[in-house]
């Protein structure tokens, strides 16, 4: 586990470098999948990293650190909103969203199967083609369709549903959001004045 003094450390360094990084501590967690319950995450030690810190550097920041949790894969939710709270602002969901892309894909093969043996002939006539059916176009959307869902689903969890407004003007950020005040705010406000 990262220790708040080696949290501090690394946050001492690349603040000398500029304002916008996050730190990846380690609390328990593991790149890969793993059954829900098979890895013990400890997000309760990322509060001490915070208060650690932020005691060090005087911060009027409830949460001064931006940490990133990376092997989040078969995290419990309960354990995703405490590393939330505690400061996560970016969690790692690779394996999550390449195991949904696969599920579209395997779901639309699974249901159009009967359609995927030839080119022509299927159970709506031996004459019938098939070409609507392996159209990569078809089977990459479903794939996709079944990954943005996930992504949504993660969104949902890492509390970030509804807290961003949505840009349509070229260089305008991303992730300001809403409020006025708080720890991405404040960071958005400081890039806002670089620029």
């Amino acid at each position: 586990y990262t220790t708040p003094e080696q949290a501090y450390s690394v946050y001492e360094a690349l603040s000398k470098i500029g304002p916008m990084f996050s730190i990846a501590a380690a609390f328990g967690n593991v790149h890969g999948v793993y059954k829900p319950g098979n890895v013990k995450l400890s997000p309760e030690k990322l509060l001490a990293h915070q208060m650690y810190t932020k005691e060090k550097i005087s911060s009027p920041l409830e949460r001064p650190i931006f940490l990133v949790m990376h092997g989040g894969s078969g995290s419990t939710d309960a354990e995703i909103s405490e590393a939330v709270t505690n400061g996560v602002i970016k969690m790692n969901i690779d394996t999550d969203t390449q195991w949904a892309y696969w599920d579209g894909l395997r779901g639309f093969e699974a249901d159009k199967h009967d359609y995927l043996q030839g080119q022509i002939g299927n159970p709506d006539g031996a004459d019938k083609p098939n070409k609507k059916y392996y159209d990569p176009r078809v089977w990459i959307r479903k794939a996709e369709e079944s990954m943005v869902a996930r992504v949504g689903v993660s969104i949902e969890k890492l509390g970030s549903k509804g807290k961003y407004t949505k840009s349509s003007e070229p260089g305008e950020p991303q992730c300001a959001p809403d409020a006025k005040s708080g720890t991405i705010a404040g960071i958005a406000q400081k890039v806002k004045k670089m620029f």
